[in-house]
């Protein structure tokens, strides 16, 4: 990912890149966008070309592999927010009580 934008509202860009280039160095190719402060539809994927270069070698960041699972699947959540679901339904289930 290459960071773009101003301070305090960071975007990136997803990038196939060499692993030795520097974070916003040089880059291969532009595979879509990541908005950070975007609450729906906050990246794009071109899915064609990602699958292309993850064929040749390439090894998606932690962040990037979220979005591949995002865009090949459109009703996944985002994994904090199903983490907080888990939490409030937990919260609810130990304050219900037991029959």
């Amino acid at each position: 990912m290459r960071r773009t934008g101003c301070t305090n509202h960071a975007t990136y860009r997803i990038v196939a890149a060499d692993a030795r280039s520097p974070r916003d160095g040089k880059f291969l190719e532009i595979l879509g966008w990541y908005d950070t402060q975007m609450k729906e539809n906050n990246f794009k994927l071109d899915l064609e070309r990602v699958e292309h270069w993850l064929k040749n070698g390439a090894k998606p960041s932690t962040t990037v592999a979220s979005l591949i699972r995002r865009a090949k699947n459109p009703n996944l959540k985002p994994h904090h927010a199903t983490k907080a679901k888990a939490k409030t339904e937990a919260k609810s289930a130990a304050a219900a009580p037991a029959a």
